[in-house]
């Protein structure tokens, strides 16, 4: 179930939907394809629902995918997919080894004794190549995977947005951008099963800021290297905002065994933490659910990296963790002001620093780790 529509059909779509506030709508698939010699701006007042019937849909993505070269989206109350419905469905159970050699360069994740194929589930807003355009005051609840998911765009700015699902809820990542440039993220509210924000390879020049984070599994940059021919990560910085609950706080993840590739020009800075686990790490073995070789370390060189005034409380007495490849150890790395309390028993926060030699700024609690190579 899809529609695919062109400038005409986006105005009679524009129209309905003004003198439909407050309404719930069923819908499918929307493809807004360019190119459009003006700019676009998309008004909805209302709820839109995915039927909750799996067998419904042939397509990945449920509400919008954007491609077009301006557009504003603005003021969807909600993006809805009824979750209770759809937790435990089969959607891809693999069989034929036949298939393997072209699925092994997507993610799996073992589900309800199933092997599922995560791409096969369903983005509620994707972004590909979009230029210049505002995406504000919407609310994502209970996608399948990624809610908001940016690929190859330039100039797009994320406001107000509003995203829910499960704690336990996987892969359903908030906001992913991938090969994108010039991205800003400003007063987000995102809870969700994975990362509340990922930054995946070919990234540039993206701003975080204010965003709420919680449950989840954090801000991160990556996973990077996993695949061959990524690009460079540079220009990401995390301003201001509050994570809480969260199983990671801010993190920089490579595989290892990995392909080359680099991420530089990364800041971190007044954050506050509130129970969060892991509140500040840079892990370069990276392996979740086993599914990488450790045979050698990261190739992933990262470089310029900075984490400054963050504060609060600590779910694990290990609250700053640098853990660096052996084969190409970061470098410029500073953390600065730091004030992380333990909030259980049995003493206070540690730290722990492997292959980096960190400047070390201001206060330090916990104390400043030395370097283990």
């Amino acid at each position: 179930m899809g529609k695919k529509l062109g400038i005409v059909a986006i105005c009679l779509l524009l129209f309905y939907a003004s003198t439909s506030a407050g309404q719930v709508f069923d819908l499918g698939v929307v493809t807004l394809l360019g190119p459009c010699k003006g700019a676009i701006e998309i008004n909805l007042q209302g709820t839109l629902q995915a039927p909750s019937n799996v067998a419904s849909f042939n397509v990945k993505t449920f509400g919008f995918l954007f491609n077009v070269s301006t557009v504003s989206l603005c003021q969807v109350v909600e993006f809805l997919m009824a979750k209770d419905k759809w937790r435990g469905q089969k959607i891809i159970v693999l069989k034929s080894t036949a298939t393997k050699h072209f699925l092994s360069h997507y993610n799996f994740k073992n589900f309800n004794h199933h092997e599922i194929l995560l791409q096969a589930l369903l983005h509620l807003m994707m972004f590909d190549f979009v230029t210049n355009s505002i995406v504000r005051d919407i609310k994502s609840k209970d996608s399948k995977f990624f809610h908001i998911n940016v690929m190859g765009c330039k100039n797009l700015q994320i406001q107000h947005v509003t995203i829910t699902a499960p704690g336990d809820s996987p892969n359903t990542d908030g906001i992913h951008i991938g090969r994108s440039s010039k991205i800003t993220i400003t007063n987000a509210n995102i809870g969700t099963g994975d990362d509340c924000i990922s930054i995946g390879d070919g990234t540039q020049d993206v701003t975080a800021n204010q965003v709420t984070c919680g449950p989840g599994h954090g801000i991160s940059v990556g996973s990077l290297g996993r695949y061959q021919n990524e690009q460079p990560v540079s220009g990401i910085r995390v301003i201001g905002g509050t994570l809480s609950s969260t199983k990671n706080g801010v993190r920089i993840k490579t595989w290892p065994s990995s392909h080359p590739g680099s991420a530089s020009d990364m800041h971190f800075e007044n954050i506050i933490m509130n129970n969060v686990a892991n509140p500040i790490l840079i892990d370069q073995g990276y392996c979740p659910n086993n599914q990488c070789s450790n045979k050698s370390p990261s190739k992933v060189k990262i470089s310029n990296v900075s984490f400054k005034n963050i504060r609060g409380t600590s779910s694990t007495k290990e609250a700053v963790k640098l853990i660096c490849s052996s084969s190409v150890p970061c470098q410029q790395v500073v953390v600065a002001d730091i004030d992380l309390v333990y909030k259980g028993a049995g003493g206070s926060t540690t730290s722990t620093c492997v292959n980096v030699k960190p400047t070390i700024l201001g206060k330090q609690n916990p104390p400043a780790c030395t370097s283990k190579q």
